[in-house]
């Protein structure tokens, strides 16, 4: 199966250049820095022990840099590298001020490129978060003796499906990983019938409290002009939903004048599309990117710009968490509630089920199996339009918690490491 999988990804390398130009012409690619991915690398490496993590977009990204951040205090490590697929995730990297911590594009996973990796950047631990699995870097990791680490893990019932298809496979490329710190208990089980050897559950980074540079506040004109607006948010939202949360919108437009309904598209790269569909309701349309002013008429502003997604969370105390409407599984809410937000979100949070039992159980977040209930519970909850702060210290207890035990782990492996070299 790892020969099929390594003729794949050499067609995949022919037909690179090809599918490199389309993501060119449809700016998912950084017009310079897509040669990263080929194992050009744009920064040094220098001195001393380096750890590397990798994650594969901007949410795994955001989840250990309150863990990073603790482990630039640590003298022995020189350098840290985060590698992630996506341009978003590097557009946010950007805005967050590290010391010690650079940014690269994870290489295509081919046993060419992922061996020239190693070879230049030669990580002392090498840290892969949520369900990010390589068979080919995870082989020339092990080559190499680095330990190899999956942290947050998350694997889903659909990707374990997948998995088990290929059970001498996964056995195979599992058993690659010296240790893993699932973020809840499905996965846990999950990564004991792939038959990875050594798993300790700390629990979910994403409720660690990252305070970093992506969560300016809201400049003073923008606050002026939603001033006296009732406001709620729908975000992360996938196809289908956006036009849902629009008709909200034009339902409580009649009891409301004043409402303002903000929209977060999960990929921004469709917003020429929500318009159209949302404008076709006769509803008026503003785009965080366009820098125009609202007006008491405008209806829906929708945010396609990159790691602004905090700073709306901050002024409005109602979230649909989208992906869950349609059957996605769900959007984390851990970052809205941790903010003191109510959430809301659809019948489809397979994703993130322990977590959205863990908020119903505190009332933190509401169920909306239909475009009805959506529209009550949002006309509910934008009456409140303020929550009891109480109910988040327990959060960000949980995240203080979480935040020291892994970083207590990942020191013990990383002496261990230094001790050998």
């Amino acid at each position: 199966m790892l020969l099929v999988y390594r003729i794949i990804i050499y067609f995949i390398i022919i037909l690179s250049p090809i599918i490199i130009l389309i993501r060119l012409i449809k700016n998912k690619e950084h017009p310079i820095r897509f040669k990263e991915k080929f194992c050009l690398t744009s920064k040094k490496r220098g001195n001393g022990n380096l750890v590397w993590f990798h994650g594969s977009s901007v949410g795994e990204i955001l989840s250990v840099i309150p863990l990073i951040r603790e482990l630039e205090k640590n003298n022995s490590v020189q350098k840290i590298l985060i590698t992630s697929s996506t341009l978003s995730s590097s557009s946010i990297f950007e805005k967050i001020k590290l010391k010690k911590t650079i940014h690269q594009f994870f290489p295509i996973d081919s046993e060419y490129l992922t061996n020239k990796f190693l070879k230049f950047w030669k990580p002392s631990l090498a840290i892969f978060i949520e369900s990010e699995i390589w068979p080919n870097m995870y082989c020339n990791i092990k080559n190499k003796n680095i330990p190899l680490i999956l942290i947050n893990a998350r694997i889903t019932k659909k990707t374990f499906k997948k998995w088990i298809i290929f059970k001498k496979f996964s056995k195979t490329i599992f058993n690659k990983i010296d240790i893993a710190y699932p973020q809840n208990f499905e996965t846990k089980n999950y990564l004991k019938e792939l038959k990875l050897s050594k798993i300790k559950q700390i629990g979910n980074l994403k409720f660690t409290e990252s305070k970093n540079d992506t969560t300016k506040n809201l400049n003073k004109l923008f606050i002026k002009q939603i001033k006296n607006r009732k406001i709620w948010c729908a975000s992360s939202t996938h196809a289908g939903e956006e036009l849902i949360c629009a008709k909200v919108h034009l339902k409580l437009k009649k009891k409301y004048k004043n409402l303002l309904t903000i929209i977060i598209p999960r990929h921004i790269h469709r917003v020429n599309e929500i318009k159209d569909k949302i404008e076709k309701l006769e509803l008026k349309i503003i785009t965080r990117s366009s820098k125009n002013k609202i007006t008491k008429n405008t209806d829906i502003y929708i945010v396609d710009t990159y790691g602004e997604t905090k700073k709306f969370y901050q002024i409005s105390k109602t979230v649909f968490l989208g992906g869950s409407l349609i059957n996605r599984g769900g959007q984390n809410p851990i970052e809205a509630a941790s903010l003191g937000s109510n959430i809301i979100h659809g019948p489809n949070v397979d994703n993130f089920k322990e977590v959205y039992k863990l908020f119903h159980d505190k009332k933190i977040s509401y169920i909306a199996k239909n475009f009805d209930k959506l529209t009550h519970l949002v006309n509910k909850l934008i009456k409140i339009n303020k929550n009891n702060n109480n109910k988040y210290i327990k959060i960000k207890k949980i995240g203080r918690h979480i935040l020291q035990n892994t970083i207590k782990e990942i020191n013990i492996l990383l002496k261990n490491e230094i001790k050998k070299t």
